[in-house]
This record gives C-alpha cells, sequence and structure tokens, in this order.
C-alpha cells in the first residue's frame, strides 16, 4: 500500500477507465454532488480533491462497498451516522436518526471556494496509494466539495472519524463514505483537513492570520482534531486582538468546552472572576485618582478617558451595573470639604494667606479651581447616570459655602457659580428632575449669588455656555409656583436695570411670568402662542 497522507484529486465528470497508478493525474475540483459510481475499484483507490469548511457542523456517514453493479441494485440502503459538533458526539447509531432543532451550528464569514492545484509534480508519482475515505462537504449554498484521503492520517488525527472508520471497517469494507452537510465554509473546513498533513500547524498560522485561525479552532474542536486545537489556542494566546476578533472568540470559546491549558490563557485575556466587585473598586480609586491628581494636563485627559469608559451610552458599560452612588458622593464630599478650606483660607484677613502658604503649594486659586472642576466632572458623570437629585439637595444646603461666597473676592467666588451654573442648565435642559421643595431652595441660596458672577463667568468662562445658561436660568424660574417667581424675578429686574450686560438677560422668562399672572384664559395662551 502506498502513502495515503496526500490529498488526490477526484474524478472528472466522465466516466472513463483508469490509468495505472504510476501514471500522473490532474487537481480538479467538483462543485456540485460528486460522481454516481463509487463501486468503481479504481476511484475508491486513487484520487481526491481538497476543500474547507466551517467547523460546526452535523457529520453523517455513508458505507458504500465495492460489489458489482448488479449486486448494488440489491443491496440495502447504507447506514446513516450522524456526530453533533462542535466537541459533542452523540451515540452512533445503525438507524438514521432527525436531527434535533437546536442550533449547534456556528455562523462563520463566507469565503469563495480556492480551487485546488492544477497538477501533481512528478516526484508524488511515487506516492500514490490507498485512498480509502470520501468526505464530502456540501454547503449551505448549494456547493460541495469532495476529499478523498487515506484512513491513517484521519484516525492518528481526529477521534471523531477514527470511530466511523472504525465501525465501517467491522461491517463492511471498500470505500468509507463521510458527509458533511450544511457547511458554512468550505474553505475553512479544508484548511483544517490539509493541518493534519503539517508537522508544524504553528507556524503554517502565522501566515493564516488571527481571524482565519479562529475558523480552524472552531472546525478543529468540532473534529477533535487536537493538535490543530492546541496549535490555534497556542497562537491566538501570543498574538494581539482586533475588537473584532476577540468579540469572536469571547463568543466561541465557552461553546467549545475545550479542556487545555492555553484555552485558560485565552479566557484569562477574555474574562475576570467578580468582574462586577472589581469594576466597583477600580472605578472608586481611579475617581480618587484623578482628583487628587497634581498634574492638570494629565487630570484632564484622565477626566476625559475615564468619563467616556463610564458613560451610560459606551459599549464598555452596557454590560455592566450602574455605578456606586455612595462612592461617588464620597468623593464629592471631600472635595466640597476641601473646597470649604480654600475658601475659608481666601478669607482669611491675613493678605499672604490668599496666594500660598509656602513657596511648594500652587496658587489658591489655581487650587480652588481644581477642586470645583473635579465636582463639576463628577457632577457631569451623576447626571449621565440620573443620579444627580441628590447632589442638587446637598448643594442647596451649603450654607457655609453661601457665607464664604459673601466674604470672598469676585475672582474667587465665581466658582462657586460655575457648580450652580451647571445644576441650572440640567435643571433648564430637563436632564435633572428635582421636588420643587428641592427647585425653590437651590434657587433662593444660588441665584443672587449668580447674578452677582455672571460678569465673571462672561469673562472667564472655562466651557461654560452662556446662552445656554441664561435660557435655562429663566426655563427654571418658570418650574416655580408663580407666587416664587414673582420674588426671584424682582431681583433680576433691579440687577440688570443696574448692571446690564453684567447681569443674565431674563427678558424672555419674565415675559412669559408676567402674562401668566396677569392674564387670563386663551388670551394667555393666544400671546404665548405669537
Amino acid at each position: 500500500m502506498h502513502d495515503s497522507t496526500h490529498l488526490k484529486p477526484h474524478l472528472d465528470h466522465r466516466r472513463r477507465r483508469e490509468p495505472p497508478l504510476h501514471r500522473r493525474r490532474h487537481w480538479c475540483c467538483s462543485f456540485t454532488n460528486p460522481p454516481l459510481s463509487p463501486d468503481n475499484p479504481a476511484f475508491s483507490q486513487s484520487h481526491s480533491l481538497r476543500s474547507q469548511s466551517s467547523s460546526s457542523c452535523k457529520l453523517k456517514t455513508e458505507v458504500l462497498s465495492t460489489h458489482s453493479p448488479q449486486t448494488h441494485q440489491h443491496q440495502k440502503p447504507p447506514l446513516a451516522r450522524r456526530i453533533l459538533s462542535p466537541g459533542r458526539v452523540s451515540p452512533i447509531s445503525d438507524h438514521p436518526v432527525v436531527p434535533q432543532s437546536t442550533s449547534q451550528k456556528q455562523t462563520l464569514p463566507k469565503s469563495p471556494l480556492i480551487p485546488a492545484d492544477s497538477e501533481i509534480s512528478p516526484r508524488d508519482d511515487g506516492n500514490l496509494g490507498l485512498f480509502d475515505v470520501r468526505l464530502n462537504l456540501k454547503g449551505k449554498n448549494g456547493r460541495s466539495l469532495v476529499l478523498e484521503l487515506g484512513s491513517d492520517v484521519l484516525i492518528a488525527n481526529s477521534p471523531v472519524f477514527a470511530d466511523l472508520i472504525s465501525d465501517h471497517r467491522k461491517n463492511l469494507s471498500g470505500l468509507c463514505r463521510i458527509e458533511v452537510p450544511d457547511v458554512e465554509n468550505l474553505n475553512v473546513f479544508r484548511e483544517t483537513i490539509e493541518l493534519m498533513f503539517e508537522e508544524d500547524i504553528q507556524k503554517k498560522l502565522l501566515n493564516i492570520g488571527v481571524f482565519r485561525a479562529i475558523d480552524i479552532l472552531e472546525v478543529s474542536a468540532g473534529i477533535k482534531f487536537g493538535r490543530g486545537v492546541s496549535a490555534c489556542l497556542k497562537y491566538l494566546e501570543a498574538v494581539p486582538w482586533t475588537e473584532e476578533e476577540e468579540e469572536k472568540l469571547r463568543d466561541l470559546l465557552p461553546k467549545l468546552n475545550i479542556d487545555d491549558d492555553t484555552a485558560t490563557d485565552v479566557l484569562d485575556r477574555l474574562f475576570t472572576l467578580n468582574s462586577v466587585d472589581s469594576q466597583r473598586t477600580l472605578t472608586k480609586h481611579l475617581i480618587w485618582s484623578i482628583t487628587t491628581s497634581t498634574d492638570a494636563n494629565a487630570r484632564n485627559e484622565l477626566k476625559s478617558l475615564v468619563k467616556g469608559l463610564l458613560c451610560k451610552s459606551s459599549v464598555y458599560e452596557k454590560d455592566y451595573p450602574d455605578l456606586n452612588k455612595e462612592d461617588i458622593f464620597a468623593v464629592c464630599k471631600s472635595c466640597l470639604g476641601s473646597l470649604s478650606s480654600l475658601l475659608e483660607e481666601a478669607s482669611s484677613a491675613d493678605a499672604s494667606l490668599k496666594f500660598a502658604k509656602n513657596k511648594k503649594d500652587r496658587p489658591l486659586i489655581e487650587r480652588i479651581s481644581k477642586q470645583v472642576d473635579n465636582i463639576n466632572w463628577l457632577l457631569d458623570i451623576l447626571l449621565d447616570h440620573q443620579m444627580a437629585e441628590e447632589f442638587a439637595d446637598l448643594w442647596a444646603n451649603q450654607e457655609e459655602l453661601l457665607k464664604m461666597h459673601r466674604n470672598a473676592s469676585p475672582m474667587v467666588r465665581y466658582e462657586l457659580s460655575r457648580v450652580s451654573a451647571l445644576l441650572f442648565i440640567a435643571l433648564g435642559t430637563r436632564k435633572l428632575h428635582c421636588p420643587s421643595e428641592t427647585r425653590l431652595k437651590l434657587l433662593q441660596v444660588w441665584f443672587s449669588p449668580m447674578l452677582l458672577d455672571f460678569g465673571w463667568l462672561q469673562r472667564c468662562k472655562k466651557g461654560l455656555d452662556m446662552k445656554a445658561l441664561e435660557e435655562a436660568m429663566g426655563q427654571t424660574l418658570l418650574t416655580l409656583p408663580l407666587k416664587e417667581q414673582y420674588a426671584l424675578f424682582m431681583d433680576w429686574f433691579q440687577c440688570f436695570s443696574k448692571h446690564g450686560s453684567e447681569c443674565p438677560n431674563l427678558s424672555k422668562s419674565f415675559q412669559i411670568w408676567w402674562r401668566r399672572s396677569f392674564l387670563r384664559g386663551s388670551e394667555t395662551f393666544s400671546v404665548e402662542s405669537r
């Protein structure tokens, strides 16, 4: 018997007598059903095609004997045997079974069929031997591809094929036919079978790439091709992945149930134990680190990074529970405590304390601005997670900060109004929903300071949208009872009449309040509509 470890081409569709085994043959591909005469002895000994496919398929075998055509006409139908893949084998039965409806196929990207090589070189003539297994791959798109090869290679590399071939040999002799229906990708299956002939599979994978190696891993696991599984895992563990490749591995590996140490290494790159608890702990640690950072540029860069990761619309947040509100508020209160200490320092009678206590300290104004930036950044995160209602109540009760605001210089106190501005914009644009009592107290405490600081906010915007602030302040006032609006609008009217552009322009909201207060019924509706 000659070497059976080489893939050989299928016969052409036309029937003709086989040449002697020492003659040269040509490669060809059959994309339709294989020839209808498997009883030809020469056919079962000499030819094979190469193909590829997806891994998760149902396999079945049909055993064809080498009797004469007359005898074959009286023969019983071939036995049907099915194997569930990947990695799960059902007991082989002599009775055909209807495939279960459970979905065990993995959908892979379809790729075009690659024709086999055109010719066998002369040096291969001496290696032609008995090819006693025909592997018929049938694609979902109606195309098919046939492999004929020696059973020794399949038995040595795949327990699935070994069991089928062994079962065939117990009952019949001749060509063993194995059929793979509903193949997603014919090319992948062919490449996987070809790897059985490679001594160094991992070296071969270097030229294939990660995405293709994942497909081959799925096929190898389905047919229990151990060397292929091990080589794919070692290759995948050693190389970086794109997000698409990572997502594909994340979906595939838990389904394969591979018992391999390298598989554990790959899984460790994809999953962590107690990921929810570790994420909460890490989030808290990152927030504390950012708020205590001393480098302004690095702090701003990290704020943007962490806020993007924690954002509700972020792809990284979709599988995790909401933020731990207590952790965020603990940092907020710490920043408010630091801000109070700094403002107390700024209100000190000793003028030298307004700049720095010693040469190593940053300027006082810079340290105050840093704490306000931290508070507004945390408030942004809370607003995104609909958790800012309690912060609005917390800010409305900052009586000590309000006293310090009255005593601080305008270039320091306006920093407090930056926090109020963010809350007013959130209320006026419907991003923050608070009870009427909270809104009233917030405006009673911080509306007048905002009128005083508006000019400084215009000169030192620090990213603040002044037009949006003006509009939001008016809209927020209009959410109060008319009686409460009256006092606040009168404060604004007096301030605006004295300071003009140094004060927010709430004329539009004032008109709406006036009409609602002194016009009645349909007249009010018609005026506001115009």
